[in-house]
């Protein structure tokens, strides 16, 4: 090409380069245009498989809140009472001084709340005092999990880079850690004397919960920043080469892998954390898309497009008068119900800021954190309307014990109790 332009006169070299820019633009113009109609649409495969569930009516355990999500499956739904309501009055309020981007976990009287300067603190649930600190690293991004006596956190930049900890639940004391060879923002699911876990390397690690050996790894395509999602002896999780998998929680062998129908450059990534009910798998992409999968096969039941990224992890329950919904946000503001069979959205509510974190669902209320104005909400899952707001909130917001409930701000953490 070089040697063919040098041969033709300055008005022709221009003439040439400027033909070829033309061609440049309208390629790239033609391809948005292609992959913005790919990317964009709704797909709905009517006649998928939905499984029926009963959802839960009572806690699993109404003095802990073990894991990110609360439950293994994390359908982020709690049972509560039908007094634990707004309005509330605050009991307690404790500042940390840095950002919160995840919740806290629960087992006893002790809340453990990680902040993303590495900080785990062991907080006192009735009076919000700090029974210990430590710090573990430089930064972070996750919550921790809970389990017996022991606490297990993931950090992104540790010593010597990723790392994950397992301290002790009454002092903080370290019982054994392990070095990563990359950062991790997974949140650990803990189970059967197994702690799993992702890292931004794409691995996926299943470890001794007791000394951390590791039994098994598993490679994914792109970063595994979600928590693994465990039901019936599966793992299930995104990554961001925008594959989702499916893999065998006892040996780490892969099921099935499926990615996003339609997108022509490929699918956007995956951030949320997926809920597994009904014999499905619910995440969102940052496609904007939320995503319904065949929890057996990987078939791609529905999609729906929101009007910008969904790295919010989707709540789940069966709604009165609705059935079962899916509940997330997405960064256009919008708050979405969305028919968990189909798809189809049954109520949206605007609240005018970028939705980035996730909701939880307690009792008839799903309570939610719009980043934009910093501000939470609590809607009721049949109607939308609201039932509940805080000044303060950015990402994921809520965790309960039955008698109230726990805010996580921007910064600080809220306890709550309904009003008698």
């Amino acid at each position: 090409m070089g040697r063919f332009l040098r041969r033709l006169r300055p008005r022709s070299v221009r003439a040439w380069l400027a033909i070829g820019v033309v061609v440049v633009i309208a390629g790239a113009v033609i391809g948005g245009l292609i992959y913005k109609k790919n990317r964009t649409g709704n797909i709905y495969h009517p006649h998928a498989r939905f499984v029926a569930e009963p959802a839960p009516s009572k806690p699993v355990d109404q003095f802990s809140w073990p894991i990110y999500g609360y439950t293994h499956d994390h359908t982020r739904y709690f049972p509560a009472s039908s007094k634990l309501h707004a309005p509330f009055y605050q009991v307690w309020a404790r500042g940390f001084g840095t950002l919160l981007e995840f919740p806290p976990v629960m087992r006893g009287d002790h809340i453990f709340q990680l902040g993303d300067d590495a900080v785990l603190n062991a907080i006192d649930k009735y009076t919000g005092r700090i029974f210990w600190s430590r710090k573990l690293g430089s930064l972070s991004a996750s919550s921790p999990a809970v389990a017996g006596r022991v606490v297990y956190v993931t950090v992104l930049s540790g010593p010597n880079g990723g790392r994950i900890v397992a301290l002790d639940y009454g002092h903080g004391k370290t019982i054994w850690s392990r070095d990563l060879p990359a950062a991790s923002e997974s949140s650990p699911m803990v189970f059967g004397g197994r702690v799993y876990f992702g890292t931004q390397s794409g691995e996926v690690y299943a470890l001794n919960a007791s000394n951390g050996h590791v039994i098994w790894t598993y490679q994914a395509g792109g970063a595994v920043k979600a928590s693994p999602t465990l039901k019936n002896g599966v793992l299930y999780f995104g990554d961001y080469s925008g594959q989702v998998q499916a893999v065998s929680a006892s040996n780490g062998r892969r099921i099935w892998r499926s990615g996003s129908e339609g997108a022509v450059f490929g699918s956007g990534t995956f951030y949320s954390t997926p809920a597994v009910a009904w014999g499905r798998v619910f995440l969102g992409n940052t496609d904007g898309r939320v995503y319904s999968y065949d929890a057996g096969t990987g078939r791609l039941d529905w999609a729906v497009q929101t009007g910008n990224y969904v790295y919010a992890s989707p709540a789940v329950t069966s709604a009165p008068g609705l059935g079962p919904t899916v509940y997330l946000g997405s960064y256009d503001g919008t708050f979405y119900a969305l028919s968990a069979p189909s798809g189809r959205i049954e109520w949206r509510f605007n609240a005018g800021g970028r939705i980035s974190g996730s909701a939880t669902i307690i009792g008839k209320t799903v309570y939610f954190a719009d980043l934009g104005d910093r501000r939470t909400y609590g809607l009721g899952i049949s109607t939308g309307r609201v039932a509940f707001t805080w000044p303060s909130g950015s990402f994921d917001p809520v965790i309960s014990d039955g008698e109230r409930i726990y805010l996580t701000g921007y910064s600080g953490l809220f306890s709550l109790a309904p009003k008698k």
